[in-house]
């Protein structure tokens, strides 16, 4: 099947779609207009598959050793496994010591799906598991080119490819039939699903994102993956942070600044706690973290959107204008210091120019600082900074970019919109 447009805003839906209308037009409305699978909570079985003990089991691809391992896992009796498997007991005994073999398809089919594995994990294939593997081999892919794509300006387009990938691994989970293969996936997908909507959803509706990368640390705490688990916590905090829940998303931010050990693992964590103790007003927590933040970067070569000189700036600014300290922020914001990764960083830094010539009376610097921010906000669809904008330009008092972000706004939510009925 080929690509297809929204019927909204026109945009290239992914192939594997099956609705008119694209996800991201569906989240930024109000009212629910796509219907996506959610799947229910995963059973406590799926988890338990995810330890290590687990994993080097089914690794072994050894039907007794499987069996063995499950029982102890789930703390089971023969007796208890052979109802789990509609056997005899002392059927189950017999595959558990060696002294029968099972070697037909159709049995060893039913043995992984009684057991909630993928059937290939006991040397069985199909077309199910020929697509199972090719989805883990592109979905890999596909996280990974949408992040590019976000870090480029193009969140929609990322939203538009992962979330039909997220809707058949929940499906996919809901049935039973997950391994840490899959489970590592599906919490790739479900942060890069809530990062990339955080990017694009106005700020109504940041919830979401917060909502999505939170199910990505509930997987990414049971995967045994530090680094991995550091990251999803750095996605979820700063997701809290945007969607007002600013305390929590701290505590999220710091929990993984103990968890990180490369540089630009620990820089960007260190940006996001930057803007969050900035936003609370905390000065002391605020200063502590930007002069790790500063030394880090002293130390090492700045590298991605968080962890470069020109991030530095704008959260430095930001955070002294969040905590009284207007006269640093007006010394520094004449300082030009690199250049953004990436679009929206450059918008998010306009405004938070922006708002300080604004406290140190340049009116006119601010005035051209807010009308960059309207102009590039609404050529990149980034609703929720031009929502940043109006807050600025109204407390200001500056009418006619109010106005002009207004109208940018509206012309922003009739992308979005769906279809009239």
């Amino acid at each position: 099947m080929g690509s297809s447009r929204c019927q909204a805003c026109g945009v290239t839906i992914s192939r594997y779609a099956n609705e008119p209308v694209c996800p991201t037009c569906a989240a930024s409305n109000n009212t629910e207009q796509v219907s996506v699978h959610v799947a229910a909570p995963i059973a406590s079985a799926i988890w338990l598959w995810a330890t290590p003990e687990a994993t080097t089991a089914i690794a072994t691809r050894d039907l007794p050793t499987i069996l063995r391992t499950y029982r102890r896992i789930n703390r089971l009796s023969q007796t208890a496994m052979a109802q789990v498997l509609g056997y005899d007991n002392s059927y189950v005994s017999m595959i558990e010591t060696g002294k029968r073999a099972i070697t037909d398809v159709a049995s060893r089919r039913h043995i992984a799906a009684r057991l909630g594995l993928p059937a290939h994990v006991l040397g069985v294939t199909g077309t199910d598991d020929a697509e199972y593997r090719a989805m883990l081999q592109f979905g890999d892919s596909t996280v990974r080119l949408a992040e590019v794509a976000r870090q480029a300006g193009h969140a929609v387009e990322a939203v538009n490819e992962l979330w039909p990938l997220v809707a058949r691994l929940e499906a996919r989970a809901a049935e039973g039939r997950l391994e840490r293969d899959s489970l590592v996936l599906l919490a790739q997908a479900r942060v890069a699903l809530g990062v990339s909507l955080g990017t694009v959803l106005p700020e109504e509706r940041l919830s979401s994102a917060a909502r999505w990368t939170g199910l990505a640390v509930a997987v990414a705490s049971r995967l045994d993956d530090q680094t991995f688990y550091a990251h999803t916590l750095r996605m979820h905090g700063n997701e809290l942070r945007k969607a007002g829940h600013v305390g929590a998303g701290v505590a999220r931010l710091e929990q993984s600044a103990k968890l990180s050990s490369q540089p630009a693992e620990l820089g960007g964590t260190l940006a996001f706690l930057c803007r969050a103790t900035g936003e609370l007003g905390d000065a002391e927590r605020f200063d502590a973290a930007l002069a790790e933040y500063r030394r880090l970067l002293d130390r090492n070569a700045g590298s991605g959107l968080l962890f470069q000189p020109f991030t530095l700036r704008e959260i430095e600014l930001r955070g002294l204008l969040g905590t009284g300290r207007v006269s640093e922020a007006g010394r520094l914001v004449s300082i030009s210091v690199g250049t953004p990764s990436a679009p929206q960083w450059r918008i998010i830094e306009r405004v938070t120019s922006g708002e300080v010539l604004v406290a140190i009376n340049e009116r006119d610097a601010a005035a051209d600082a807010f009308a960059d921010a309207i102009k590039s906000a609404e050529h990149h669809r980034l609703p929720h900074q031009i929502q940043r904008t109006i807050r600025a330009t109204t407390k200001a008092d500056m009418q006619d970019l109010t106005h002009d972000a207004g109208a940018a706004l509206t012309r922003t939510r009739s992308l979005l919109a769906p279809p009239p009925q």
